[in-house]
Parts: C-alpha cells; structure tokens; sequence
C-alpha cells in the first residue's frame, strides 16, 4: 500500500483507539446509570460534540468539506435508523436474555457483516490479503472475547445481537456511500437523532437521570469515543472503503482490554497477548497491501475534499487553491490507467 494511504490507516486507527476506550470507561458509568440512559448520553455527547468540533474549527475548516446534498438526504437517513434506531434497540432488547460471554463474542460479526455487505452489495474489492486481515482482527477479538467459565449457547437473544450487528454493517456501508461528505455533518445528525430517541425511550422506560456530573461525563465520553471516533472513521472510508477501514477498526477490543488492565489492574493472560500478536499481525497484512490492475475511470462529476497531488484531480484553480484542500463540483474526465490504489472516493469501481 502506498504512501497516500497511510493517512486513512493511521485515521481508522485512532478511530479504533477512542472506540476501544469506550469500553473501560463506559463500565464505569454504568454503575451510575442505566444502559439505556447511558446510550443516550453517549449519542447525544456525540452530536454535541461535533458541533463544537465544527463551531472552534478544531478539525479543519468545513469549507474544505462538501456538503450534502437533498439526494443523500436518504443515505443519511437510513444510516440513523439502521445503526443508531434499530441496531441499538435489538441490542438492548437481546442482551436482556443472552450471557454477557455470548454478547461480546457476538457483538464481533459486526466487522465481518460490513465486509460481507461491502462485498457483494456494493462490489467493493476484497483482496485475499484484506480477507486474511479481517480473520486475523476477528479470531483476536473472539480470543479477548471468550470466557473461559463456559458461558455459551445460542437463544433467541443471540440470533437478536446477530441481527444488530447486521443492521449495524448496514448503517457502515451506507455512511461509505456519503463518507466524502461532510464528516461533522453525519455525526451531529446521528448523534442528535439517535440519541434523542434513546433519551426518550429512557423517559418512557421512567429511568432516572443521574447527577450533572455523571451527564457531564457521559457527554464528554460519548464527543470522544462515539463522535470524534466516527468523524475519524467516515475520513478513513474515503480512502480505504468499508471493508479495510472496519478491519483496522477492528482492534478496539485490544484497546478496550488494554486500558482496562491499567484502570482495573486485572493481570495481564495469555489470551491478551495472543491477540495483540494477532492483531498486529492483521495490521502489518492490511499496510502492505498494494492493489493495482488496470482501471477505468468515466466521465464522472461529482464534489468531494480534495487536493491536487494526484493523478485524478489536474482541473485548474488559483495557486493558492492548489496547496490546500478544498471541495468544489468537479468533473473527470474518462481514463485508463494502472497504478495502486484502494477503494477511495474516486477508485469504487467493480471487479471481475
């Protein structure tokens, strides 16, 4: 994998850092507050925290970003009720009768329904190199998972969190097919939504609200590890696609169990280090990737962030325009030509 790459991977990584902190921390909390209000919280922490993101310009300006257009609206809006309405509410109804063994090893398929769906819903290519890292991360993540007492057996409960986890690779791919857009504009649309409606079913529910300080730190938690964490991720789609960026995103649990050793001084297994052996194995695979065949480009016109030190964006500009990024409608026009690349925003099409 070339050069151009390596920005995407070290995003999805830190996506994948925040994430995994989620974990530790949210345990944390829980001893505060019910499950249900905390992923209100969570969400809502999120979208509040894009939108300060977005106001103190902290993650570039958004007049570098493309915005969205009515057409997307739709994309966006089946995301929400996929990943953030669905999946949650199967999650929360099948945890009730599943093990909480059983749960996290199944909360896993949620990296392998994304590559599964990218593959062959939308044809995004799937080398055998990305396959071997997506099973190396996934066999890592089930070792993390498992508990040693035997709590395993299939329910209704389970097939549930199954089903979760296949709402939830709906809700990445179809975040894929808007990634170019705006990433701050996804995340406070998902965070608010989704997180009012678990707010109101928390009030439904008659769970109570816990102190300020709680709130306080359940928002912040959730503009870390659920808002800056997407906002990372949708930037690592663009240039990885679905399938790699959910591969890489896939060593949260490592980053989960790790903080959790040092916030809880559990000792340190075998089966930690299995999986960090695993993990990094799945990584370096995934990092030497080099794709390349030749490819056709047609006659496309599209916006997107983008810069001028490729091969795919020659369109003239102001000097000044030309070092920095910047989105504007743009078109390219058809070529035909070799060279590695991933499925990015300008490299989606099929393979044979």
């Amino acid at each position: 994998m070339k050069y151009h790459y390596f920005p995407a991977i070290v995003q999805a990584l830190l996506a994948a850092i925040f994430f995994g902190a989620s974990a530790p921390f949210a345990k944390l909390l829980l001893g505060q507050l019910e499950p249900v209000t905390l992923a209100a919280l969570l969400y809502l922490g999120s979208g509040f925290g894009a939108l300060a993101f977005n106001r103190l310009n902290l993650l570039g300006s958004a007049t570098s970003e493309a915005p969205l257009t009515r057409a997307e609206l739709g994309w966006l809006a089946s995301a929400i009720i996929a990943g953030g309405i669905i999946g949650a509410i199967l999650q929360l109804v099948s945890l009730r009768s599943t093990p909480a063994a059983t749960a996290s090893l199944l909360l896993n398929f949620e990296g392998v329904a994304t590559t599964l769906i990218a593959a062959l819903v939308f044809k995004e290519a799937i080398s055998r190199r990305t396959v071997l890292s997506i099973l190396c991360v996934t066999a890592a993540s089930i070792i993390l998972s498992w508990d040693g007492s035997g709590q395993w057996g299939i329910s209704v409960g389970a097939l549930g969190i199954l089903l979760a986890c296949l709402f939830w690779g709906i809700d990445n791919n179809l975040t894929r097919n808007i990634s170019a857009k705006n990433p701050l504009t996804i995340v406070i649309a998902k965070g608010l939504v989704a997180g009012s409606f678990s707010l109101l079913l928390t009030l439904l529910l008659g769970n109570r609200l816990p102190g300020i300080e709680i709130i306080l730190g359940a928002l912040f938690l959730g503009a870390l590890s659920y808002g800056l964490s997407l906002i990372l991720f949708i930037r690592a789609m663009r240039g990885l696609g679905a399938a790699r960026t959910s591969a890489l995103f896939g060593t949260a649990p490592l980053i989960g169990v790790a903080l959790s050793l040092a916030i809880f001084r559990d000792p340190l297994t075998p089966t930690f280090l299995i999986a960090l052996l695993l993990m990094t194995v799945g990584t370096v695979i995934l990092l030497n990737e080099d794709h390349q065949h030749i490819h056709f480009h047609a006659l496309t016109t599209h916006e997107h962030r983008h810069r001028h030190d490729d091969a795919h964006h020659e369109h003239t500009h102001p000097t000044t325009e030309l070092q920095q990024a910047h989105s504007h409608l743009h078109t390219h026009q058809p070529t035909e030509h070799q060279h590695a690349h991933m499925p990015d925003t300008d490299h989606r099409h099929t393979h044979l």
